[in-house]
């Protein structure tokens, strides 16, 4: 006997009894007009991003497994090799993709804008994956946005905020959101805005910090508090984008979710509301205190998780009750339970996390991993819509899950090691690892960052081979359930 048979038999129950009151399509229609350029030069910037950033991760594998680094001396390059990572694969990626959603979702005013927007973060992101090999610098290892302390890394850093500032302009200048019926589109529509909202505010923390900071201050002393309080607000705008994701992917893999658009709309205000308490924490304590560290994040721990338990249980029901997906669909599928189960790990180590060991960076690349998952089968989606083939169904359906074992092997080696007191943001022979347990931990964390890498590799070799057999725009556009 199935012991889940009893839980699905009540969620198909459940969604049975409320599917003719939440009928509702969850998904944007993507224009045909110069919006889908825009568009697509920003989801190649994403994709470009993690090209450069999966081949720094190599290093950064190759450097913390155990044997391997003893052959191939790379631990010198570690630190550089994790800034440039972090940087192209989060910052760059995801602001990358919330360009390519804002831009379908406002209206055709401001494309030059939009362009000018995404030439800048070219240039910025350029400009960081080569100032490694332009410039000497040191690299500092502050949280959110680490550094390498050269000229050409800071210009290319400041030319890409630059960029993403005036595309969130753009899309806060889009009225549109805000008039007629309360539907699932709209409440997407809204759900970006709250991403702009964030985003905006994370930008003006920034220039806050930089503005109040003492000059006294330098190194990772300066950037850790430079980036600190933006930072945290920047992680709302990626759990904003990434359920706006999970609720177009699940409707586009065919499951109906017992979910309003008005309640829809409710989780995403709850996931924005405590943004709106940066500026206060500005004002009432100095950025050198520990009450503005704390409450940073506090906000940051409150303010996402009201939002996402309650639209994740909505995503998972409608996936159990789904049934078989379509071939198209099955990518769509796989990179979601992905995404969700990714996330879910994310967060459940973050109460694991005791001092400044490896189960740091296992809980945060759970959670990062899900967003960019969730973002991953969402290119897939759009794809054929911006005007090119759609991704090969088989090796789309596949790669979610190469990439997300692979991650999950990576973060259990971390969780693994951490225990045993291996220390974060260390490679090689500073790892110091003596038992068995941390060497296995280690090797596991290893294997699984390779897998994941394959996986990564993967996903890009599937769009770059979509990118290359364009078909008129005209009859993509067409938002379906089995439509990939």
């Amino acid at each position: 006997m199935n012991p889940f048979a009893p839980l699905l038999s009540a969620a198909r129950d459940l969604s049975a009894g409320s599917r003719a009151a939440y009928a509702t399509r969850f998904a944007l229609t993507v224009p045909t007009d110069a919006r889908a350029k825009l568009a697509t030069g920003w989801l190649v910037l994403g994709v470009g991003a993690l090209v450069a950033s999966g081949i720094f991760s190599l290093l950064l594998v190759v450097s913390r497994t155990p044997g391997i680094n003893r052959v191939i001396r790379v631990a010198d390059l570690f630190h550089v090799a994790l800034v440039v990572h972090v940087d192209l694969s989060v910052l760059v990626w995801f602001a990358a993709f919330a360009g390519v959603l804002w831009t379908l979702a406002a209206p055709r005013a401001g494309l030059r804008v939009g362009w000018f927007a995404l030439a800048l973060c070219g240039l910025g992101t350029t400009g960081m994956a080569l100032s490694p090999f332009l410039a000497r610098g040191a690299p500092i290892m502050s949280n959110y946005i680490p550094v390498l302390d050269n000229p050409v890394f800071l210009v290319a850093l400041l030319l890409f905020g630059t960029g993403i500032g005036l595309e969130v302009l753009r899309s806060l200048g889009a009225p549109q959101a805000l008039l007629g019926a309360l539907d699932g589109p709209a409440a997407l529509r809204l759900g970006l805005m709250a991403a702009s909202v964030s985003t905006a505010v994370a930008l003006f923390a920034f220039l806050w910090s930089w503005l109040a900071l003492p000059l006294s201050l330098s190194g990772k002393a300066y950037y850790e508090l430079l980036f600190w309080g933006g930072g945290h607000v920047l992680q709302f705008s990626w759990t904003l984008i990434m359920l706006i994701a999970w609720l177009w992917l699940a409707d586009a893999a065919g499951a109906t979710l017992p979910l309003s658009p008005r309640l829809a709309l409710m989780l995403f205000a709850l996931a924005l509301a405590l943004v709106f308490a940066t500026p206060w924490v500005y004002l009432h304590y100095d950025l050198t205190s520990v009450e503005h560290r704390r409450l940073l994040t506090w906000m940051m721990r409150a303010g996402g998780g009201l939002a996402i338990l309650p639209l994740s249980l909505a995503v998972v029901v409608g996936l159990l009750t789904q049934g078989e997906a379509t071939e198209r669909a099955r990518p769509l599928r796989s990179a979601l339970i992905m995404s969700l189960t990714l996330f879910a790990m994310g967060g459940l180590i973050g109460f694991a996390i005791r001092g400044a060991d490896v189960r740091i960076p296992a809980h945060y690349h759970g959670c990062i991993v899900g967003v960019t998952l969730a973002l991953m089968g969402l290119a897939y989606h759009l794809l054929p819509r911006l005007g090119f083939r759609a991704p090969h169904a088989r090796l789309a359906h596949l790669q979610p899950y190469v990439y997300g074992i692979g991650q999950l092997l990576h973060i259990t080696g971390l969780v693994w090691s951490g225990g045993y007191g291996v220390q974060r943001k260390v490679a090689g022979t500073a790892q110091v690892l003596g038992s068995f347990q941390e060497i296995a931990g280690m090797a596991l964390m290893g294997i699984g960052g390779l897998v994941a890498i394959a996986g990564g590799l993967l996903f890009v070799v599937i769009i770059v081979a979509a990118f290359r057999r364009p078909v008129p725009v005209s009859g993509t556009a067409t938002a379906g359930g089995d439509a990939l």
